[in-house]
């Protein structure tokens, strides 16, 4: 099990640079999990590719049906004291620790393009290029 954040869900039902990456880290490592915040998360990405006309409506909505789909049964609270005494520890937000917590909860590594992230929870997180291998 590895926790993704929303960049990562989005990199791999949106088609770009890190697509690839995104469907081969899915393919090695399927069991994947995030905290409920990544919901919101990404239908914020969603909405900037809506108001930008790269996706339509129903085109937004089919993505995060999917996207819900694979996450089913993966998606955790976590804890806002721990949340919190990241955010202490960094200059990162408490979305993006959120994140970070839900590696530390579950034991695991959370996979991330953040490079705020990455550089202020090495121990706990890995860029998407190289990620964790079955």
């Amino acid at each position: 099990m590895i926790v993704v954040d929303s960049n990562i869900l989005a990199y791999l039902y949106l088609p770009g640079a890190h697509t690839a990456a995104a469907e081969a880290l899915l393919a090695r490592d399927g069991d994947w999990a995030a905290p409920l915040l990544w919901r919101s998360e990404f239908r914020n990405i969603l909405a900037g590719y809506l108001r930008r006309g790269a996706l339509t409506f129903e085109q937004a909505c089919a993505l995060q049906s999917e996207a819900e789909s694979l996450m089913t049964g993966a998606e955790y609270e976590v804890d806002s004291r721990a949340v919190l005494a990241l955010v202490q520890a960094s200059d990162c937000s408490a979305y993006d620790c959120e994140f970070v917590a839900l590696a530390r909860q579950l034991g695991t590594k959370l996979v991330t393009m953040d490079r705020q992230l990455l550089r202020a929870f090495a121990h706990d997180a890995q860029a998407l290029a190289h990620s964790p291998s079955k």
